[in-house]
């Protein structure tokens, strides 16, 4: 089976992601949109196929034709274009974060399982080898019942953004922490298997609505136990590649990942290091995450929902609201209040 792909933004990541997809043997790239009249002519000439200057032309022209869509646009925009492509009976891909309110997030979600379709996001670290490894560490009991994580990721965001969407708390959500700063929530509560019950945080912003940097911690149900995690988040760090790094305690040792090597120790007893050959796990992880989506669709196993992507939305928005209001918020309230409305 071909299996016939659209994208909704297509440049930047859209376009990276829409060459790997045609790169496969089973995918044919049938149609495109794009606001911007240069990503749209790149398009077009790279792929031989129509692109358009919105999402809704793109649905009314090809919706019959198509069996997956890559959504890769700003954030604000995401609940909106995922839900018309759900509708219309088109898998989905959407890049990270998925909404930028609970509410959304939660209401995509059953709008996915109302119309059984795909909805997966695009959080490539699922698919990183070295991330995976870390997930089969924990859930394997190498370590122990974890009880602790600490993570943090800085690089030089802000002044890299001026004048972009991503600056523009309208469109992004905000700053850092809704931007790469979700891949490290997305991260911490992907290779623990947590739930976060309960956030704390402060924020600095460099502009009203622009956070540049955050800390928050989160008391996390693991398994029938309960960890402790903090997540620290720079825009403002010294290079614009993301400079990233995760420890997790458990009862009998640790996992410690720097972004260039993986630590397995254990009290008392060898500390094993693994290089991880961080060169190329970026391709690897999302050359795998594309080919992922096909398959689903392909295998017709639906639905398959990201549920886990609810729970990264509910966690920074309760960032935002614990650091504005200076107490502690429940996450899985948030979740529930919109649910229940």
């Amino acid at each position: 089976m071909v299996v016939r792909i659209g994208g909704v933004g297509v440049g930047g990541i859209g376009y990276l992601e829409l060459r790997l997809f045609a790169s496969m043997d089973d995918v044919a790239i049938v149609a495109g949109a794009d606001t911007s009249p240069g990503a749209r002519a790149v398009f077009e000439s790279e792929f031989n196929v129509p692109a358009y200057e919105d999402y809704q032309t793109l649905l009314r022209e090809h919706s019959g034709e198509l069996d997956g869509i890559l959504i890769a646009t700003p954030h604000a925009y995401h609940y909106d274009q995922a839900t018309a492509c759900l509708e219309a009976g088109i898998d989905v891909l959407l890049e990270k974060p998925m909404t930028i309110d609970v509410r959304d997030a939660v209401d995509l979600v059953e709008t996915a399982r109302r119309h059984n379709r795909i909805l997966k996001v695009g959080y490539q670290r699922h698919f990183h080898p070295v991330f995976q490894m870390i997930r089969h560490l924990i859930a394997s009991n190498r370590i122990g019942t974890i009880h602790t994580i600490a993570c943090y990721l800085g690089q030089d965001w802000f002044s890299s953004h001026q004048g972009t969407w991503r600056a523009d708390p309208e469109i992004s959500g905000g700053g850092q922490l809704y931007d790469t700063g979700s891949h490290l929530i997305d991260a911490l509560l992907w290779v623990t298997n947590g739930i976060p019950e309960t956030a704390t945080a402060s924020i600095e912003f460099a502009k009203p609505g622009i956070d540049v940097s955050a800390a928050l911690t989160t008391r996390l149900q693991v398994d029938d136990g309960t960890a402790i995690g903090s997540v620290t988040v720079t825009g403002d760090g010294v290079a614009m590649d993301p400079r990233e790094g995760y420890v997790i305690w458990g009862t009998r040792g640790g996992v410690v990942y720097t972004g260039d090597y993986l630590h397995l120790e254990h009290r008392g007893a060898t500390r094993y290091t693994v290089p991880t050959g961080t060169e190329s796990n970026f391709d690897i992880a999302t050359r795998r995450k594309v080919a992922n989506f096909v398959t689903a669709i392909n295998d017709g196993e639906r639905p398959v929902v990201s549920d886990d992507a609810i729970q990264v939305t509910a966690l920074t928005e309760a960032a935002y609201m614990a650091a504005a209001e200076e107490r502690t918020i429940d996450v899985q309230d948030l979740i529930s209040e919109v649910s229940e409305a």
